[in-house]
């Protein structure tokens, strides 16, 4: 009895405790966290070697590690109609070894030094990276040179490397999620390169060798190149490699800028997925380049309205209403070109109401501004997320990538939280009532027409 009544006893006395706690948490409440700090780009230095190569060197960190990434401008912009994909067979064509490397050889050496090679392309650039022990940073230079500037290019393994592509592709194209994507993109930028999500089985097919070989002496040159080094390094011996290793690379041209012409189209495009539990859609449209001033107010505005766990829209449709679990708004950048939208995979039968509940918040937006509070709150997020993404040498780099990609000059990183936090409430509702406008706005959606074609009919346009 007497153990028994000992338990009973600190049971006892822990519930009251925990009632007491839950008590005083709800009187008194956490205090808000303060506003992010602005973020200190380190001291770097960015130079160019005779041949027109840009190269940017950014002591960093305490970590004895460095990351060696190069950005070429070369991606899917410069593919041409005839030749969609033969940007990302060239990134994996490359990592098939050298001149003197085998793929495995090539592979063994960047493990030897702690990495490896990671070769990536995207609409606007191709990115080859390696992040090596710091003592390591001269010879990771002289391997990336080889790669790109020796690239062994084996015919045998073509089929491979084609199958591969194929069977991703697939995969992918199965998705809804991609399925209204391609179909948002291809309305918005009808023949610009920027249209194309992922390429066609006829177009993987039919790529050859000597498309790739067109493709890397058209586009991969030193005057179309930015080298980054981050992290802990020696840096004169880093210079030297990379004058020594890249010195001798083609000049080459300058790429030919194609920019698009995104349309305003007021349409609804709905594509059937008999029996689907649920529909995929996407509602956006084009919106100011990433260089205007008015690109980090509109930041601002979209981590309020859609953008982030507490935005408008996610509390409506996801913690409200229930009719999805993660919903998402972003202001999709490319090079000097933007668009913004809001995509959710939602209950089929909440498809015409979440849509209703998506415009009725940008309206809202529209018509009156947040208060104070609650835009603090989402400058705080923003500012804070922007300290932490840039807290790596990978994403360092990326950040440095990103403003010379855009041409947005040094001070914007060391301008960014001071930008974020000026924005005041109006000028929130003046970028929703001038970039977000539903009246102007494509609509995707994927699903069982069956049971969404009703819902949506209010969205019909004559279009």
């Amino acid at each position: 009895m007497k153990i028994m009544t000992e338990k009973r006893f600190w049971l006892v006395l822990m519930l009251a405790l925990c009632a007491i706690s839950a008590a005083t948490a709800q009187k008194q409440p956490p205090p808000e966290g303060g506003p992010a700090k602005a973020f200190t780009v380190p001291a770097h230095e960015t130079y160019a070697l005779p041949n027109g190569m840009k190269v940017t060197l950014v002591p960093y960190g305490i970590i004895p590690k460095a990351t060696i990434s190069i950005a070429i401008d070369a991606g899917g912009v410069d593919e041409g109609a005839e030749h969609v994909g033969v940007a990302s067979l060239t990134a994996e064509l490359l990592k098939q070894g050298t001149a003197t490397l085998t793929a495995q050889q090539l592979a063994d050496e960047a493990a030897n030094m702690g990495s490896t090679l990671v070769i990536d392309t995207d609409a606007d650039e191709t990115t080859a990276s390696l992040d090596v022990l710091g003592e390591f940073a001269p010879r990771a230079v002289r391997l990336m040179a080889d790669v790109l500037e020796h690239p062994k290019l084996p015919e045998s393994e073509l089929p491979r490397l084609k199958n591969n592509m194929l069977r991703q592709i697939s995969v992918r194209r199965a998705r809804p999620q991609t399925i209204a994507l391609i179909q948002f993109r291809k309305i918005l930028y009808g023949d610009h390169p920027y249209a194309v999500v992922l390429p066609t089985e006829a177009d993987v097919k039919k790529l050859t060798l000597e498309d790739v070989k067109q493709f890397l002496g058209s586009n991969f040159s030193a005057q179309r190149a930015h080298l980054y080094v981050a992290g802990k390094f020696d840096s004169p011996a880093t210079k030297k490699a990379i004058a020594d290793a890249f010195g001798g690379w083609t000049k080459g041209t300058p790429r030919t800028e194609t920019a698009p012409s995104p349309k305003f189209r007021k349409v609804l495009d709905v594509t059937d997925r008999p029996g689907a539990p649920q529909s995929t859609m996407i509602v956006g449209l084009p919106v100011v380049s990433p260089v205007s001033p008015d690109a980090i107010p509109l930041i601002v505005t979209n981590a309020l309205l859609g953008g982030s766990f507490n935005s408008r829209i996610t509390a409506n449709i996801r913690e409200q209403k229930g009719y999805t679990y993660s919903p998402r708004s972003e202001v999709s950048r490319r090079y000097h070109d933007a668009y913004w939208d809001e995509s959710a995979d939602v209950t089929t039968k909440f498809t015409g109401d979440s849509l209703k509940e998506i415009l009725a918040e940008i309206v809202r937006l529209q018509k009156d501004p947040p208060t104070d509070t609650e835009l603090r709150g989402i400058q705080n997020y923003l500012g804070g997320l922007f300290i932490i993404q840039n807290s790596s040498r990978s994403a360092l780099i990326g950040q440095l990538q990103y403003v010379d990609l855009q041409g947005l000059g040094e001070d914007y990183l060391k301008s960014y939280v001071a930008k974020v936090n000026a924005v005041a409430p109006a000028d929130v509702q003046r970028m929703t009532s001038q970039y977000i406008k539903p009246e102007e706005m494509t609509i995707v959606v994927v699903g069982d027409k069956s049971v969404i074609n009703q819902q949506l009919a209010p969205y019909q346009t004559s279009n």
